[in-house]
């Protein structure tokens, strides 16, 4: 038995994969992570901004890559019922350019997620973010059966409260958070099942390409609650 098929067997999150054309969402295995952490290491933003709550970012180029290894090593066991945490790879045709995140807190109760992302500089502004976000709500929804999907941003970064919005989502207030030693305005943004459910035309003209999940069934079950059924 092949190791990728034996760690499916044991850990169906590592056999996840959603695709539309040339954009995928994959699990990170050792290989890509190196090549991920490489890409953080030449830069996520600008030097004078922060999108970060935790300002992984800062420091040299290795540190960088160290803070992105050492996350995604921490990050691989959370994947329950009762919580999960799941980075996915984005690879557009072919190439690793980010990461996309989700966290559920309270699944099996809540059935909400949050996403959270970044891309190399070299890799934003060509519509990415978008279609990897709609790809995220994707799974979530269809895939996962949640109620509810959440994201934010701080207020100065444009580009992330931009693909929010043209994804569809809805307004959630702002809060103050500390970035930096400062409270910073925070812009929260919702998604409902039924929201998403009549956006499906948008999302599609987004994408140009119809969606692929490849393993779905596996997550399901590994973040599944004793006993309960899936719709």
């Amino acid at each position: 038995m092949s190791h990728p098929v034996a760690l499916a067997r044991l850990w169906p999150a590592s056999a996840l994969r959603v695709r539309a054309g040339g954009l995928e969402l994959r699990w990170i295995d050792d290989d890509i992570l190196v090549e991920l952490a490489a890409i953080a290491s030449r830069g996520v933003h600008a030097a004078d901004a922060m999108p970060f709550e935790h300002p992984w970012t800062r420091g040299t180029p290795d540190e960088v890559a160290r803070s992105v290894l050492t996350y995604q090593w921490n990050l691989r066991s959370q994947v329950s019922p009762s919580r999960f945490a799941i980075e996915f790879a984005v690879v557009a045709d072919g190439m690793p350019v980010g990461i996309q995140g989700l966290v559920a807190e309270d699944w099996s109760v809540l059935r909400r997620v949050q996403t959270g992302s970044w891309l190399g500089s070299a890799h934003q502004g060509h519509g990415i973010g978008t279609r990897m976000r709609v790809l995220a709500l994707h799974l979530i929804f269809a895939g996962l059966d949640a109620r509810e999907a959440t994201s934010g941003a701080f207020a100065d970064n444009g580009p992330s409260n931009a693909v929010s919005r043209r994804v569809g989502y809805e307004d959630d207030g702002t809060v103050n958070v500390a970035r930096e030693g400062a409270a910073v305005p925070h812009h929260r943004y919702t998604m409902s099942r039924e929201r998403w459910e009549s956006l499906r035309s948008r999302h599609a003209e987004l994408l140009e390409a119809p969606i692929e999940m490849h393993g779905i069934e596996g997550l399901r079950a590994q973040v599944a609650a004793s006993g309960s059924s899936d719709s």
